[in-house]
């Protein structure tokens, strides 16, 4: 096996370090209660991988929350904020995958989190100088499902996107990833599961970050 096949590595951040696209759905919601507006059946999973000012506008126009974008996603980062202040679910065995990758390869994130929200979940986890490089989507042109999120995180690494491995949970982050080039890995999430075309744009679907080893990582980009 070729030791260089991988270069970098690059995790998403809701769903896969942290349990929040539940908190994300539940707060968004509460604000369309609050305003006793209809939550559309499709919005949940439409806003997956959005950025922040592609979620805001459809919270705006399509849910029909009062305010313009700008003051949507204010009061939506507000609220996470606080929620995350109060507890930040972990998913099991993010913090041991982070470290075990770290100390064979360097590490992006890839979020559709917007800066804030990704400075405050990696310091409150101490990953914060394991990430060579992190990327919030509302810094690119468009959020996933578009590659842009991840082609930046490897502009950052210094590294081609096709020797490098992401881990995703959704069917826009699997999308995502995967439309850059990279090896993506899935780790879904139960309330949320990857649709069956994104599943098939997969190298590899593991139960749990813990499955994550070096070896997986190393076999996946070796492949020829």
């Amino acid at each position: 096996m070729n030791e260089s096949a991988v270069s970098a590595v690059v995790f998403d951040m809701d769903g896969v370090l942290t349990d929040t696209e539940t908190i994300w759905d539940e707060v968004r919601q509460a604000l369309a209660a609050q305003e006793d507006v209809p939550w559309p059946e499709q919005a949940t999973h439409a806003m997956m991988g959005m950025s922040t000012p592609e979620w805001s506008q459809y919270m705006a126009t399509t849910v029909g929350v009062g305010g313009d974008a700008a003051a949507v996603a204010e009061r939506t980062i507000d609220e996470m904020a606080a929620r995350y202040h109060q507890h930040l679910p972990t998913l099991p065995g993010a913090v041991a995958a982070v470290e075990r990758l770290s100390q064979r390869w360097p590490l992006g994130l890839a979020s559709s989190s917007p800066r804030r929200l990704i400075d405050a979940v990696l310091a409150e986890l101490g990953l914060a100088e394991r990430f060579a490089a992190t990327v919030s989507t509302e810094e690119v042109a468009a959020g996933k499902p578009s590659p842009d999120g991840y082609v930046r995180a490897c502009e950052l690494l210094g590294v081609d996107p096709s020797r490098a491995v992401a881990i995703e949970d959704s069917s826009n982050g699997i999308r995502s990833a995967a439309a850059a080039g990279m090896k993506v890995i899935a780790v879904p999430h139960d309330a949320f599961p990857p649709a069956a075309d994104a599943l098939a744009l997969t190298a590899a679907v593991v139960r749990s970050l813990d499955e994550v080893t070096t070896e997986l990582v190393e076999r996946l980009v070796a492949r020829p």
